[in-house]
């Protein structure tokens, strides 16, 4: 009764769902690139320009970061740029070195006039900042929204989470990742080790996807930007950066499973080699088939996740799926130093997918996520480099040890029942 649907879902549902609607005609796909990727048969990019609203684009200049510590000053520089708008949207802010110094920006760029939007999640802030917060903010001059409030009336909607990192500048330049607004992504008081993580600048026509992205699920609340075009940075000079860029959404409540769509067509048409990163490894039977096929094919596939986890029952859970994936052909390697936390696809030297996105079923069936997928791009060798270093000072998981004793075998199978909530 408690999980069966209720007003508070279905209000939710149809703002969203009417906010990206009425909100497509901002997306426009340029005719020209559509047509280069057909007569390149470019296929992973003609599904997304199929199923998804978001225009795929060429005029941009990508900057990937390894770190979040390598990250986290590039943002602060641009915000210090910013003349008429500042939209950020984070799964978690919590208080510290990280988020003090963004906020002080925040706060003397509101005062200056600039329009400071935040939007975090009210579920991934609950261990950080009291219910009040947004209040606080806004009486501060910065706009803001906890996004999906907790409360008793909850029921199956507190699932659906906003698991997004997005900063938008002026249009200019956007920011996304992995990274949370939170010191130990910037490796400042980490309990779980090394914190490996990521983040990326881009400037150029992709921008505008993300700045579409917030402004849906902003209005899907407050219903306060009838012309979205108003916020589009004219992109008319020419961007260094070669190649495709997309910038997509994912929805819970669309039928299409974008992300984990992205995912298996990028391992499925993978040729030499698909290298993963992912915090959690979760994964249902298409995703589990066709990473092993893939290495029954001799496609070189590698999936690294954390040495130190961050939650041990999860942990757990992840380790379950590493057995039948090496028996399969597939490498799994743990990073000894800490904990990873990016989410990254990187294939054949021409693909990668950077963003929110893990491995898992919250990622790719309840939350609010958010990647970016680049074909043939200058940054997936920038990708790719992160992903080498950081197997080199991992651990490659022996059959043996995948091969779990009698008690936690069963320990395992009892926990995989509930893998659908984690």
């Amino acid at each position: 009764m408690y999980y069966g649907n209720n007003k508070k879902k279905s209000l939710l549902l149809s703002n969203v769902l009417e906010s990206e609607e009425e909100n497509k005609e901002c997306l426009v796909q340029d005719e020209k690139i559509l047509n280069e990727i057909n007569n390149k048969n470019l296929g992973n990019l003609r599904y997304i320009n199929n199923y998804t609203h978001y225009p795929i684009t060429c005029n941009n200049d990508v900057d990937y970061y390894s770190l979040g510590d390598k990250a986290f000053p590039v943002m602060l520089e641009e915000l210090k740029k910013a003349e008429k708008f500042i939209f950020f949207e984070y799964f978690i802010v919590a208080r510290g070195k990280m988020w003090n110094s963004i906020l002080e920006i925040l706060e003397e760029k509101a005062a200056q006039g600039v329009d400071v939007r935040v939007m975090y999640d009210d579920l991934g802030c609950l261990a950080f900042l009291e219910s009040s917060y947004a209040k606080k903010l806004r009486e501060k001059g910065i706009k803001c929204i906890a996004f999906n409030k907790l409360g008793i009336d909850a029921g199956v909607i507190m699932n659906h989470r906003d698991h997004r990192k997005i900063l938008v500048i002026d249009g200019k330049v956007a920011f996304s990742g992995g990274i949370n607004i939170s010191d130990e992504y910037i490796n400042i008081n980490s309990k779980y080790g090394h914190w490996k993580d990521n983040g990326m600048r881009i400037k150029g026509d992709a921008v505008w996807n993300y700045t579409v992205m917030f402004l849906e699920m902003w209005n899907a609340y407050k219903k306060e930007d009838k012309d979205f075009k108003k916020f589009k940075y004219d992109y008319s000079e020419k961007e260094s950066g070669k190649g495709y860029a997309v910038p997509y959404g994912e929805n819970p409540f669309r039928k299409e499973n974008i992300a984990e769509n992205i995912y298996l067509n990028i391992i499925s048409s993978a040729k030499k080699y698909v290298y993963i990163f992912t915090p959690y490894l979760i994964i249902d039977t298409d995703v589990m088939n066709n990473l092993i096929l893939a290495a029954q094919r001799g496609v070189d596939v590698r999936i690294v996740i954390p040495g130190i986890p961050d939650k041990k029952i999860v942990y757990t859970v992840s380790e379950s799926y590493a057995e039948p994936l090496i028996k399969g052909g597939v490498k799994v390697y743990k990073y000894t130093p800490g904990f990873v936390h990016s989410k990254v696809f990187v294939s054949d030297d021409k693909i990668a997918t950077v963003g929110t996105i893990n491995m898992d079923y919250r990622s790719l069936y309840l939350h609010f996520e958010c990647g970016c997928y680049f074909e043939n791009a200058d940054v997936v060798k920038d990708v790719k480099k992160d992903l080498v270093d950081t197997m080199e000072k991992s651990h490659r998981v022996t059959k043996e040890e995948a091969s779990p004793k009698y008690i936690k075998s069963m320990w395992q199978a009892f926990l995989r029942l509930f893998a659908p909530l984690m």
